[in-house]
């Protein structure tokens, strides 16, 4: 009794890092829409200040906190590639799609990337995990399956279908990261001058809204949002991974109704339910691959 008592304290820090972790990571939606609403701030401009912000914070804190930056790790080439995919793919795909269609192109790709990529690995998924994911996808599916003869942008579909293979690629890679903080300065400041290319390559426009937008996203919760990522994912796997960030469309929607007036209805309640409800069979019983 006494040695699972101790696990206790240890499984609720986990459930509490990893819901920061979705919150930042869902405040990404809202903030990239919000810079982009009114069309004066271009999907380049906010990837290419995202990720040098990010670079910014991230190198400054690896430099103060550990001495520099772990430039040469395991999988670098990788990490910045698929860093700078998802960051570019998901600036340009919330040009045409609403923040929680979005989402849920987002992560419901991540979650097959990463699920794939756990067989591969030869990591255990066990029913209950399945049962979990087929749940909270059912779930947001749900919420924001297109009514009224409307479906989302096809060209942003596939932007944001980018996306998603570049962040579960990257969180994938994370896992086998030596030091996150390292690792994740790392990657931002090598993915940064991919980033300015883009941005050079297809000009837009900036205001200082949307820089100010697009650097809270960057340094805030993209920057230390993915250094925290980076230190849970080992001790959630893979499968795990996947499942949890079903989490994030619902928390992001929950942002749109309080900053981009978007209605709070029972659809939202069910489908919310289903979600949460599949991470909590996901997550837990028996031993976590």
């Amino acid at each position: 009794m006494a040695g699972r008592r101790s696990l206790y304290p240890a499984a609720m820090r986990l459930f509490l890092l990893c819901t920061l972790t979705m919150i930042a990571f869902a405040a990404n939606s809202v903030l990239n829409r919000l810079a982009l609403a009114d069309g004066a701030m271009g999907p380049s401009g906010f990837a290419a200040i995202r990720l040098v912000s990010g670079a910014a914070v991230l190198v400054g804190l690896s430099a103060l906190t550990r001495g520099g930056v772990g430039w040469r790790g395991r999988g670098r080439l990788a990490g910045t590639l698929s860093l700078a995919l998802y960051v570019i793919g998901f600036s340009f795909a919330y040009v045409s799609l609403p923040s929680g269609v979005g989402a849920l192109v987002l992560f419901g790709g991540v979650q097959v990337t990463m699920f794939a990529g756990a067989l591969m690995m030869g990591e255990a998924v066990p029913a209950r995990r399945w049962l979990g994911a087929a749940m909270g996808f059912a779930g947001l599916l749900y919420l924001l399956w297109p009514g009224g003869g409307t479906a989302p942008a096809l060209a942003g579909c596939v932007l944001m279908g980018a996306a998603a293979l570049g962040w579960g690629t990257y969180s994938l890679l994370g896992r086998a990261a030596g030091d996150p903080l390292q690792s994740t300065a790392a990657n931002f400041a090598l993915a940064a001058p991919l980033g300015l290319v883009a941005f050079a390559v297809l000009p837009d426009g900036v205001t200082t809204r949307g820089v100010a937008l697009a650097a809270v996203s960057g340094g805030l919760t993209s920057g230390l949002g993915y250094a925290l990522w980076y230190t849970i994912l080992p001790r959630l796997g893979a499968a795990r991974a996947a499942v949890a960030q079903l989490t994030v469309p619902v928390i992001a929607l929950a942002g749109g109704m309080a900053f981009l007036d978007e209605a709070l209805t029972p659809r939202f309640v069910i489908a919310a339910l289903l979600v949460l409800g599949g991470v909590a069979i996901s997550l837990t019983g028996g031993r976590q691959a």
